[in-house]
């Protein structure tokens, strides 16, 4: 009898640590399908006027201290759905100003990203320059180019395979399957353009324009495919006496990457030191598909500001990846004092 019982916790044990297995191993095929085709989305960032070069690099240079150029530097970080195991972060780092003598902005650009358990990971570095164009006293263009190089890298050693499974023991042998390269470098360029007043501004931006490979088997699968970016919104003053020096901004962005769509609406709020935002992202391109709630809430000291948001999941993955954060933070100074002829963009800074 007790042989038997024995015998049966010994095969229900066994039972529980192989399913857990088969689960591991799904999971890891699901994943290295994933890193080899490489079908995902450039990261975004909800504060996107937080990381301005990032979004459009035709924002390089758009950094004033009241008449004067300014130098602006961002860092951006985002952690995306951080209760799944594996989550997805990403870091931005640039600087930019205006340069009179050149007519236009010039920008550097670092960014991060490390997807699942740091299996893969992205960094590029860019440069960025903008041309302004006065149409008229109050009207203005800027057309911006950015180029970058840009290095993606996978760690073997952190992939499971199929045929490294031992029924009793987990992954302990050694797998079979082709090696693919380690890491893969290669060039990517962007523009974007932008048409601004004292209330309002419009932008475009075209990402990924020659479709680089970035496969890590040398062959001409994994296409990155072209990001367009549009986005724009006014500035209204709220001039009353309750909200002295105050404005309202609603904006709108309008994303596409291949079959992927998505729509950002929503407005900041500024009064005095503080900026507050409600946002709402819509994906897939159909309004029956929600995605986030997302919320902000930023803070301006003299020349520096911190922005929090944090995205409240209303899709069907909300019980999986409740909600992602994400923190930004801007210094910009004042780097003459000789006026320059062209007037600051009035666009939210987070």
């Amino acid at each position: 009898m007790k042989n038997q019982i024995k015998h049966n916790i010994f095969v229900s044990y066994s039972l529980i640590k192989f399913m857990k297995l088969i689960k591991l191993y799904l999971l890891s095929i699901l994943t290295f399908a994933f890193l080899l085709e490489v079908k995902a989305q450039d990261p975004e960032f909800t504060q996107f006027y937080a990381a301005p070069i990032y979004t459009n690099p035709a924002m390089a240079g758009t950094a004033f201290c009241g008449r004067n150029a300014a130098g602006r530097m961002s860092l951006n970080y985002r952690n995306q759905w951080p209760s799944l195991p594996g989550t997805f972060r990403t870091f931005n780092a640039s600087y930019d100003q205006h340069v009179d003598k050149i007519g236009g902005g010039i920008g550097l650009m670092a960014t991060y990203d490390r997807a699942g358990a740091g299996a893969l990971t992205t960094t590029s570095f860019s440069g960025v320059y903008s041309y302004v164009l006065p149409v008229n006293k109050k009207f203005f263009l800027r057309a911006g180019l950015q180029a970058s190089v840009v290095q993606k890298a996978i760690d073997h050693s952190k992939l499971k395979f199929g045929d490294q499974i031992d029924p009793t023991r987990g992954f302990v042998n050694p797998t079979q399957e082709p090696t693919a390269n380690s890491s893969v470098v290669f060039p990517n360029f962007a523009a974007g353009v932008l048409a601004y007043s004292e209330k309002f501004y419009v932008g475009v931006a075209v990402h990924n324009i020659t479709k680089p490979v970035q496969s890590f088997y040398s062959n001409s699968d994994g296409i990155v495919p072209r990001r367009i970016t549009a986005h724009g919104g006014v500035v209204i003053p709220l001039d009353n006496k309750r909200f002295t020096q105050a404005t309202f901004s609603p904006n709108v962005l309008f994303m596409m990457q291949q079959n992927f769509t998505q729509l950002n609406f929503g407005f900041y709020v500024n009064k005095g030191p503080i900026v507050t935002g409600l946002w709402y992202r819509q994906t897939l391109g159909t309004f029956g598909n929600s995605d986030a709630l997302m919320v902000l809430l930023g803070f301006r000291k003299d020349r520096f500001k911190f922005g929090y948001s944090y995205d409240i999941t209303v899709s069907s993955a909300r019980a999986a990846a409740p909600g992602s954060h994400e923190v930004s933070a801007t210094v910009d100074w004042c780097l003459s004092s000789r006026p320059v002829r062209f007037k600051p963009l009035r666009c939210p800074d987070f």
